[in-house]
């Protein structure tokens, strides 16, 4: 239950006044989001733009079933006084289209007509995995088929009760057919609304939700289409899945087992490729019949680091495609976490596959949690109360978000998660939270706050490589990504306990803008994958590699010299040993000549340095480490997972270890701060600069922060918001940043 009469917080904002008009809002938002973006966006996009407030600042609000129809103008009445400016709605096609081409848009229509009345600007979500009843029957064989032939039945999903999910496969031209049809129609009926805000595609880009994937014929079709423009020929493709007696392409199948073998990995491959282009086909839809509103969209992040095997998020390919980005989660379900570093995360991988656009915390709970794993504590996640959304708003405007948006205005009635996530009590009643969530959305709003929202996060310390390749071959030969996941996690948190901002490049993006990566987990790596590393490297770039480089290359083939694809010559060195053992590698150490000694763990690879030099070695005294001169740049090679050791370990050696990379590197990281458990973030426009500090923890920190020189001098400090005064001396911050509180400071 949702408990009434909560003590409200005292919000510590500064400048809350009136809100200027909308039309001087969305100019400034225009000039203030678009710095830095591509130009094609900032012509278009930003214009796209226009039609939103300067932070969009609610929730999900309906989704069919509730809240009561009897509540619905009462609710928005409230939504608008307490100072929320948007609402996103579930347009669920099973329940719009209740016969084929009879549409009924009565009550989609009532909340458009609200958002007008209030001045409220309406997202509207297509939710096309809910297909209609009368569908499921009318296309038995575009039901979604598993990978033992099993066709999923329509049913409820945990947060709404309509039934369709998980929808039909679009990969059958006369659903997807229909589906168009009903975009179409929403689109069209819409477009001119003067309560629509923006479109939201494709709810957490979640392919097939639970089924994973689909195995049906058209699936099978589709596929056969993709191995034909891959492979170009049937016997080219015998070759390349050593089967070598398909005479047609109809022979091949989808495999139905998941194996490291070539075919398993470009079933997995098809799976992301064809739901980026679904993902296309909707959006081009939306902008063929409206150009004025933005398209915008939600991921899951952390499922292009553990999840991209199974369930194929397009994390990265979708951020290109829309006009804003957006992320679940990272807010009471990463409290029992070190640092909120799963908040951190997705924060950081969402600006990341931004692209430089917009982003936005598009599902931040708000509410009861009751479905995390038993044992945990109120205070570990399982309620939320005045404060931690007063904490989790300003955390996501310190990692860029600019815009919050909770799961739920109210909770849903029916369901297993009634009760949960919502801002406000279950009759729509105002609770502490949703008063802490409107003094946050007015501040947010008011004049004194633009010169804040014009600066953004900086580009990073340091990259972090996302390279599909090798999480799909650890998923196809594990049967699960943990092993990636655990190093890249590892890698991570390594940095950020350092306050060393990471950003995430995708393998396709690593160019001329990133001058420093490190690359977890690189089993497996294509040929193309390798050139461009090497390419890049010798261009001036600096790469520090774990262990096992494209031990295993195209098709998931491993390499007779390793490393593989000439890469000895990146690294300057070439395998000595090899050991496949995780089992026996958790205790695996190995210790750098500077003294540092760090942890390791599931592969162990030794080296001959042949251009290379020494700077590291196992206990057993076989050479762990080496660093390398390439072209015009350097590559360090470390012989086993780093991120997985300190992922296992937390030890002060190992990140240290990852503190020291940037001096490697020959770098000073954007912000030092002189007690770990503070996170702070440099925002920047170019003129003005801001940090933004953030303390998760429960007591109170005394910090000292630096800003690198690089960005300029300073001599003292603007506090915009959190409530204690700072001081400067020889660009030393000293602040006391409270419990739980985001400070922000301008620098002068």
């Amino acid at each position: 239950m949702i408990i009434r009469g909560e003590v409200v917080s005292v919000l510590r904002l500064r400048g809350a006044r009136k809100s200027v008009p909308a039309a001087v809002r969305a100019v400034i938002l225009i000039w203030s989001l678009l710095a830095g973006t591509p130009p094609a966006f900032a012509k278009e996009g930003g214009q796209r733009l226009s039609s939103l407030p300067t932070i969009p600042y609610g929730a999900v609000y309906f989704r069919k079933s509730n809240p009561p129809r009897a509540d619905w103008e009462r609710d928005y009445r409230q939504a608008a006084k307490d100072g929320m400016n948007a609402f996103r709605h579930w347009f669920l096609w099973s329940a719009i289209e209740v016969a084929p081409g009879k549409y009924d848009w009565e009550d989609y229509d009532r909340q458009l007509d609200l958002a007008a009345k209030h001045g409220i600007k309406t997202i509207i979500a297509d939710i096309l995995c809910t297909a209609p009843q009368w569908a499921f029957k009318k296309y038995p064989h575009a039901r979604v088929e598993e990978a033992d032939g099993a066709k999923r039945a329509s049913h409820y999903t945990i947060a709404c009760a309509v039934g369709g999910w998980p929808g039909l496969c679009l990969d059958n031209e006369e659903v997807r057919a229909q589906a168009e049809q009903f975009l179409r129609a929403m689109v069209k009926r819409y477009r001119n609304h003067p309560g629509l805000g923006g479109y939201d595609v494709w709810n957490e880009l979640n392919h097939f939700g639970d089924a994973g994937g689909c195995y049906c014929e058209a699936s099978a079709e589709k596929f056969r289409l993709w191995l034909k423009d891959k492979y170009g020929s049937i016997d080219a493709l015998n070759k390349a899945w050593y089967r070598y007696s398909y005479t047609d392409w109809n022979d091949v199948e989808i495999p139905r087992t998941n194996d490291p073998y070539p075919d398993s990995i470009d079933w997995i491959q098809f799976r992301i490729d064809n739901a980026v282009r679904l993902l296309k086909w909707r959006i081009g839809i939306i902008r063929s019949l409206d150009s004025k509103h933005p398209v915008t969209a939600h991921c899951i992040p952390m499922g292009a680091m553990k999840s991209i095997g199974p369930d194929t998020y397009p994390v990265f390919q979708a951020g290109k495609l829309v006009d804003i980005y957006g992320y679940s989660g990272g807010c009471n379900h990463e409290e029992w976490t070190k640092l909120r570093w799963h908040h951190w995360c997705k924060m950081d991988m969402t600006r990341s596959a931004s692209y430089g656009k917009p982003f936005w915390a598009a599902e931040m709970p708000a509410g009861a949690s009751w479905r995390m794993p038993g044992g945990r504590g109120l205070d570990e996640g399982r309620f939320v109360m005045p404060d931690d959304v007063r904490f989790y708003s300003m955390t996501n405007f310190a990692g860029g978000a600019r815009g919050v948006f909770s799961p739920r205005w109210r909770p849903l009635l029916d369901g297993p998660v009634v009760g949960c996530f919502g801002l406000y009590d279950m009759d729509g009643s105002p609770t502490g939270r949703s008063e802490v969530a409107g003094q946050i959305a007015k501040w947010a709003n008011d004049a004194d706050q633009q010169v804040l929202w014009r600066a953004q996060p900086v580009k990073g310390d340091i990259g972090i490589l996302v390279v599909p390749e090798s999480q799909i071959r650890c998923y196809a030969s594990q049967d699960s990504t943990e092993f990636y996941y655990k190093c890249i996690r590892g890698a991570y948190q390594a940095f950020l306990f350092n306050n060393i901002q990471p950003d995430f490049v995708h393998i396709e993006d690593l160019g001329a803008d990133h001058n420093l990566v490190y690359l977890p987990y690189p089993v497996m790596l294509t040929e193309k994958t390798a050139e461009k590393l090497k390419s890049w490297v010798r261009q001036g770039g600096k790469l520090i590699c774990e262990g096992c480089p494209a031990y295993y290359g195209d098709r998931g083939r491993a390499g007779e010299q390793q490393p593989n694809y000439d890469l000895d010559k990146l690294f300057g060195a070439k395998q000595q040993w090899v050991q496949f053992t995780p089992d026996l590698l958790d205790d695996l150490k190995i210790d750098l000549e500077d003294g540092t000694s760090i942890r390791g763990g599931i592969y162990l690879q030794s080296y001959t340095p042949t251009t290379a030099q020494t700077v590291g070695f196992y206990e057993d005294g076989r050479v762990a480490v080496v660093d390398n001169v390439f072209g015009k740049g350097k590559t360090r090679l470390i012989g086993s997972f780093p991120g997985y050791g300190y992922d296992n370990s937390q030890d002060s050696g190992t990140k240290r270890f990852f503190a020291n990379l940037l001096k490697w590197a020959g770098k000073t990281q954007h912000v030092t701060s002189s007690d770990w458990r503070v996170i702070a973030r440099l925002h920047s426009n170019g003129s003005s600069r801001f940090i933004w500090i953030v303390n998760s923890d429960r007591r109170d920190i005394q910090t000292e922060l630096e800003v690198s020189d690089r960005w300029g001098s300073y001599e003292k400090c603007r506090l915009i918001a959190g409530g204690a005064e700072p001081t400067v001396s020889n660009r030393v911050i000293s602040v006391g940043v409270p419990a739980r509180t985001v400070l922000v400071l301008e620098l002068l």
